[in-house]
């Protein structure tokens, strides 16, 4: 997986234009990485549903449900299918429109200084291997290239928005996801003196 991040675009993503996006607050560093879960029909996986709702072109005829949803304007910065292959929506310097009302340690408008990524997948059944894999590491490359996101800062969107989001749900393995996110991220070099100490 050769990925890296250059001005705010994931090099080794697939590239699509949101229009669901704007010009984050000056001044408001990039300190939380919120992960969500999504499918669409709700439980099919596959298909381009995903790309069609986050581009405003979704096809209303093709289920019922989506006539519940197409007027929707959303979006997130990734979006990573059950085979691991990931498409860029908005550049991570630009606000994607994925949290809604939120709120995380007192601080509102998550979408202001925060980085969503989409996992197809639901609340009712395990992700893929490779959707962990590359998902931690492009979190490993998140926090290299944003230093004040951290791992207690990597959260649900149910933990931003509990009234009303349950994703990405009891399936999602948090506690591989960050030991694996431990093992990813760059240690730091000691100098002779630290080693000695």
């Amino acid at each position: 997986m050769d990925f890296a991040i250059e001005k705010g675009l994931l090099r080794g993503a697939r590239q699509i234009h949101s229009p669901n996006q704007s010009e984050r607050p000056a001044g408001l560093e990039v300190d939380l990485l919120v992960i969500h879960n999504i499918s669409l029909p709700p439980g099919e996986f596959g298909g381009n549903f995903v790309e069609q709702l986050f581009c405003n072109k979704l096809d209303k005829s093709h289920h019922p449900y989506f006539c519940e949803i197409d007027q929707l304007q959303v979006s997130a910065h990734l979006y990573v299918n059950r085979e691991g292959l990931v498409t860029q929506f908005v550049p991570f310097n630009q606000k994607a429109w994925h949290a809604g009302e939120s709120e995380f340690c007192g601080k509102p408008v998550c979408n202001d200084y925060s980085i969503g990524i989409e996992l197809e997948g639901t609340d009712f059944e395990p992700f893929t291997k490779s959707q962990y894999e590359v998902l931690t590491t492009i979190s490993a490359l998140l926090m290299q290239t944003y230093p004040h996101l951290i791992l207690d800062r990597i959260v649900g969107h149910s933990d931003i928005a509990p009234a009303r989001k349950t994703d990405p749900g009891p399936y999602f393995d948090w506690v591989k996801y960050k030991a694996a996110l431990q093992q990813a991220i760059p240690k730091p070099v000691q100098t002779s003196a630290e080693r000695s100490e």
